[in-house]
């Protein structure tokens, strides 16, 4: 949990500017998840437009740069430049839009590979963190990074299967919910013979749980799963089929978490991976994302406020 006094704090009056690039940054993750790349695939007709667009993807860094003194040529020609040029490498692949086109487009090819290893290099690595130089705002380099994915893989590439969707779904919900279930003996029982968690009964405030449920919803969940089960896990099946592209998300998820502390941590990654097994079990039973996002968010709930 953020302490919400700490931040403010640490933001002095950045405050109000940070929380435009937050809300900036947040509107696409929002307002897709409502149908919002489907009607800009259908108005964005011409092909440099659809994709220069993105370019748009600099105004949250301007956001609170600007204002706070903060602003650097350098980074706003980086942040401006790079998803133009992600856009450009998937679109030049995929220039029909024939129904026969349209039903491989789920095959992984080199561009797909080019384009997921510099998102997740650019997040693994931090190289982003200092374009929103205060503490407590680390997450905003990883929306910027959602927001690319979102508009590469669902405006230019058309990616079928990926399910993102914030539209209630029982069935979603009912999935979600369940695989937390079945993960619950797992997380529980390895994280306790592994001495990684530690079970400390309590009962936190309602706001302190509607609090967590939502930061990790959107801040957490929503960008992992669209990542690894979404795009990665779904790009993968075409290659790899159901079972072994499910194993090999999860083994790659796993190993995005070894940076815990600040230090590599291999039974932090094991439990990851193992989560991940159920975070794609349950996109793929319906590719779902939102039934993904629902037991990443109840296994990080629980474990932040009863294991950690």
């Amino acid at each position: 949990m953020v302490n919400r006094r700490g931040l403010a704090g640490n933001l002095a009056g950045a405050a109000p500017y940070a929380f435009a690039s937050f809300g900036l940054l947040l509107a696409p993750i929002w307002f897709f998840g409502f149908g919002a790349a489907v009607r800009l695939r259908d108005r964005i007709r011409a092909k440099w437009l659809q994709i220069t667009m993105p370019g748009l993807l600099v105004l949250p860094y301007m956001a609170l740069a600007g204002p706070t003194g903060n602003f650097r040529w350098s980074w706003a020609a980086g942040l401006l430049v790079l998803p133009i040029a992600l856009a450009a490498l998937i679109a030049n692949a995929w220039r029909d839009r024939t129904d026969a086109v349209l039903t491989a487009r789920n095959e992984l090819g080199w561009r797909d590979a080019c384009v997921l290893a510099v998102v997740a290099a650019l997040h693994l690595l931090r190289l982003l963190e200092p374009a929103w130089p205060y503490p407590g705002l680390a997450a905003l380099p990883k929306l910027y990074l959602a927001d690319i994915v979102l508009y590469v893989y669902l405006v230019v590439r058309w990616l079928n299967g990926v399910g993102y969707s914030f539209i209630p779904s029982l069935v979603a919900l009912r999935t979600g919910f369940r695989e937390w279930l079945y993960f619950l003996p797992f997380g529980v029982g390895l994280g306790a013979a592994l001495k990684f968690t530690h079970f400390h009964p309590h009962l936190p405030s309602t706001g302190n749980l509607l609090a967590a449920v939502v930061v990790t919803f959107l801040l957490v969940a929503v960008p992992e799963e669209l990542f690894f089960r979404g795009i990665l896990q779904n790009l993968l099946e075409s290659r790899l089929g159901r079972a072994a592209a499910l194993v090999t998300a999860s083994i790659l998820f796993g190993l995005s978490h070894y940076h815990r502390g600040g230090r590599f941590d291999w039974k932090y990654i094991l439990l990851a991976a193992v989560a991940g097994i159920f975070y794609g079990r349950a996109w793929r039973e319906r590719h779902e994302l939102l039934a993904a996002v629902t037991t990443h968010t109840a296994v990080d709930v629980v474990w932040s406020l009863w294991f950690r």
